[in-house]
């Protein structure tokens, strides 16, 4: 106990250090290296076969949204046309013909300052890169299974997100702005790291963003995620906390969805659809256990009927021992029985 708390000390101290250096790791990579040594040195003091167990959990989750990473990265190279113009359309048509975001930016964006509601709609972006993978090593640590119901919606979430931008690349009001589709946007997402320190943040994100997919904007991922925390959670509240943690959860994905649109992200229909997205798969995973958990009583009767049947007088699989005596008695028929009962009441009438 006392060497894992040290270890786990040292690792904090490293990881403050790394950040105040480095800047907050937004990368893949160094957010698993992190993770996972961190889940390993809360292993310390407990079979060699629980940091086994670690590998063995993370290493197929990291690998498969590693793999989605790439997929959408080459997603816009399939030649299939990007849509520019409906998003618009369907944003004005909630919005009464008006667009979001280059009303927000022209009244409250200064290109010449960096006001206190840009750092925070900066801090809320860059949640989504790191507090889905906070949740997921925290749940690991408490309770395996709900690490493993977490990590399947977000990789199941992620690979639907990902369909859709193969089959239907759309295009962020930023891009439209810069078609001349929408009045001019600037892309400020990160804009207010730079004030608070966090500089070498920003060129992480940015250096992510430039390499990304620029036309996956719907559904919106950024805001699917924050909608799953919402969603994830809401119900496991405990009841003292309800009054203050609830709203929190309310609120969080309705300022994501804010700062996206006012960042030039995304519009308000990406994150609506984001949501439908979390909706469509928890509902889908929960359907999915439900039919697993009334099929497997099914499936262990049918086994059992293709069982071939056991040698005679071997015995039952599960079955208490039998005297033979009590065999015997218990295979009586009750014809044998009365008629045994009937012989002991005549006789000693006869004896008579």
């Amino acid at each position: 106990m006392v060497v894992r708390r040290a270890a786990l000390t040292v690792w904090a101290a490293a990881l403050v250090t790394f950040c105040f250096l480095n800047g907050v790791p937004f990368d893949r990579a160094t957010q698993t290296w992190w993770i996972m040594s961190g889940v390993l040195l809360a292993r310390i003091g407990k079979p060699w076969r629980s940091a086994v167990r670690v590998v063995a959990d993370w290493l197929p989750l990291v690998g498969v949204l590693y793999l989605y990473d790439y997929s959408r990265g080459a997603a816009d190279a399939l030649g299939i046309p990007v849509h520019v113009v409906d998003p618009v359309y369907w944003d004005r048509a909630l919005l009464f013909g008006n667009d979001a975001t280059p009303w927000l930016q022209q009244r409250f964006s200064d290109p010449s300052a960096v006001h206190w509601w840009d750092t925070a709609a900066s801090l809320i972006y860059v949640t989504h890169f790191l507090l889905v993978w906070i949740i997921a090593a925290v749940l690991y640590l408490r309770d395996r299974r709900e690490w493993f119901l977490w990590g399947r919606a977000l990789v199941v979430l992620s690979y639907a997100a990902l369909v859709t931008f193969v089959i239907f690349p759309s295009a962020p009001p930023w891009y439209a702005g810069g078609q001349g589709v929408i009045a001019p946007v600037a892309r400020i997402a990160t804009r207010g790291l730079d004030p608070i320190g966090l500089h070498a943040a920003a060129q992480l994100v940015n250096q992510g963003t430039a390499s990304a997919n620029d036309v996956a904007a719907i559904p919106s991922l950024h805001t699917a995620f924050a909608v799953l925390v919402a969603a994830w959670f809401w119900p496991r509240v405990p009841a003292r906390y309800r009054w203050w943690l609830r709203p929190i959860l309310f609120a969080y994905p309705v300022l994501m969805l804010a700062t996206l649109v006012y960042t030039g992200e995304h519009y308000i229909v990406d994150g609506l659809i984001g949501a439908l997205y979390v909706a469509a798969v928890l509902i889908g995973l929960r359907a999915w256990d439900t039919w697993r958990s009334r099929r497997a009583p099914t499936a262990e009767l049918a086994a059992a009927a293709h069982r071939p049947p056991a040698p005679l007088g071997s015995p039952v699989s599960g079955a208490a021992p039998i005297a033979l005596g009590s065999c015997a008695s218990a295979h009586a028929t009750p014809t044998a029985q009365t008629s045994a009962d009937s012989l002991s009441r005549v006789r000693p009438q006869e004896q008579t």
